[in-house]
């Protein structure tokens, strides 16, 4: 049993291999997960293409991904967040980080990637932002006199201040 490249513990023929070979992935996360597996086993043909929204086609070439998919060694992926992208879902987030070696050096990407249902109810790669920046943390400063946040009903200076 050949372990699929997406990093879940079911074999390529159970998990992507069918997305590969033509079938319509139910949800945005499973054709994130065949995409990184149609580029890590350099099964690329027009899978990669067909899969983008039209807007995106134009830009795609085939032979530069075809090239970085041969020069690439996949060692992962991980799925870290997804957002709607559901079988009932019309538009989702999947984001995701994948790690590559390239000329013996570990490449990481990092993508918050979004999805959309074309016309006929498949689901297409429409944009992707990499790297994407977190929530920012909102931090308040805590007086002295304030409630401690402890919960323990004392004021901060008498409590976790002190």
């Amino acid at each position: 049993m050949t372990t699929c490249p997406c990093g879940t513990d079911r074999s390529l023929d159970e998990c992507c291999g069918p997305i590969l070979a033509g079938a319509h992935a139910l949800t945005a996360e499973a054709l994130m997960r065949a995409r990184y597996t149609a580029f890590a086993t350099r099964q690329i043909g027009d899978f990669l293409r067909d899969t983008l929204a039209p807007e995106k086609q134009g830009e795609f070439n085939l032979r530069e991904v075809e090239k970085s998919a041969r020069d690439a060694e996949g060692l992962g992926f991980v799925v870290r967040a997804v957002t709607d992208g559901g079988v009932e879902d019309k538009a989702g987030t999947v984001e995701y980080v994948a790690r590559f070696r390239i000329r013996g050096k570990v490449q990481i990407h990092h993508e918050l990637a979004t999805f959309r249902r074309n016309e006929d109810g498949h689901w297409l790669y429409a944009n992707g932002e990499v790297n994407p920046k977190g929530t920012p943390l909102q931090v308040s400063k805590v007086g002295r006199n304030d409630p401690c946040s402890c919960g323990s009903g004392l004021k901060y200076k008498k409590c976790c201040g002190a």
